[in-house]
């Protein structure tokens, strides 16, 4: 069987064609995360043909991601599979021609060069921020296009990064949010809005890799209320920019304001996240939006939030986290970014 033939209907298409698929073939791709956006993503990249696809996610497959995380069944649930293994095992079955290469790992300063250097392109499919400012530090470092995108509710986003070409994550975010965000565990999230969101996604990454345009846009789409938004990123350059104007990485820094530290209590099953940067938790609104989720108790000067009988978040006013229930500190960074938001 001619090895293009599986690629036949793509080849047709005249943005593509049979030197674009080639360009395909011999292209790598990172994507970080590997749940509702990262599955949906790897799917239509797997099946386009990209030669090379390094799968990044630290959790495990559980029974609330089936709704939405399209390469997941009930089988990988009951063997608690690692996502990025379970993605593996389907994607093989889709493209047995391609390497997919699976990394059970949390992306962080540390790993994040040894992980996405030499790629080219990096797909965002993470849910928090400072996994995003760290893949920007690589990507403008590095010079590598990056596509970023997000959902929750019935709410999504997308945009292509282009170092030297668009401003970069850090221009249009100059800033970690305050509020850090909210996720799919606390608002939740409707599936059609992950599909659309990661299809974007993997479509801007084909272009990248096609010598396409990509889009000049920030998208937004809302799916309840059938509302498209699009804002123009290309003027959003910040001449003062850390990273991609003056090179400073503060992301892969360890001593930078920015950083978070965790470090396991030792004897105490518990881990403590610390945040260089201070900040001040409104722990009023912090409970109303867990009280969903969990039990929820406090005081003027602490929070603490109990999603099962096995573990409990402990948040200080000052943004301290103490997470009782585990000295893992890749499962507790997990519960942080899944409950708190990051």
């Amino acid at each position: 069987m001619d090895d293009l033939e599986r690629y036949s209907r793509q080849i047709l298409f005249s943005g593509i064609g049979k030197e674009g698929q080639l360009k395909l073939l011999k292209s790598k791709v990172a994507i970080v995360g590997v749940g509702a956006l990262g599955t949906v993503c790897a799917n239509h990249l797997v099946r386009s043909g990209v030669g090379y696809i390094r799968l990044i996610d630290r959790d495990v497959v559980d029974l609330s991601n089936l709704q939405r995380q399209s390469l997941f069944n009930e089988e990988d649930v009951k063997l608690n599979l690692p996502k990025a293994i379970a993605a593996q095992k389907r994607l093989n079955t889709i493209n047995s021609t391609i390497t997919i290469d699976a990394v059970i790992t949390d992306l962080n300063l540390d790993n994040a060069e040894e992980l996405l250097a030499g790629f080219d392109v990096i797909v965002d499919g993470t849910d928090n921020f400072m996994t995003r400012f760290l893949i920007n530090d690589i990507a403008v470092k590095y010079g590598i296009p990056w596509v970023h995108g997000a959902a929750v509710s019935s709410r999504g986003m997308f945009a292509t990064i282009k170092p030297g070409i668009t401003p970069c994550y850090r221009c249009l975010f100059p800033q970690v949010p305050a509020g850090r965000g909210e996720t799919c565990d606390t608002i939740g999230v409707l599936s059609p809005i992950t599909d659309i969101i990661g299809s974007f996604q993997a479509m801007e990454a084909i272009k990248v890799l096609t010598g396409a345009a990509t889009s000049p846009n920030l998208e937004q789409i809302d799916i309840w209320d059938t509302s498209l938004f699009s804002m123009n990123i290309m003027e959003g350059k910040n001449p003062h920019c850390p990273a991609c104007v003056n090179h400073r990485f503060d992301f892969l820094n360890r001593s930078s304001a920015f950083q978070e530290s965790y470090s396991s209590l030792c004897g105490r099953d518990t881990v403590q996240i610390y945040f260089r940067e201070k900040q001040e938790r409104d722990l009023l609104k912090l409970g109303e939006k867990l009280k969903k989720n969990g039990k929820v108790t406090g005081n003027q000067f602490l929070l603490r939030f109990s999603p099962d009988k096995d573990t409990s978040i402990v948040v200080f006013k000052d943004g301290r986290i103490l997470v009782h229930g585990t000295n893992e500190i890749v499962k507790a960074k997990s519960l942080y970014s899944r409950y708190i938001g990051n």
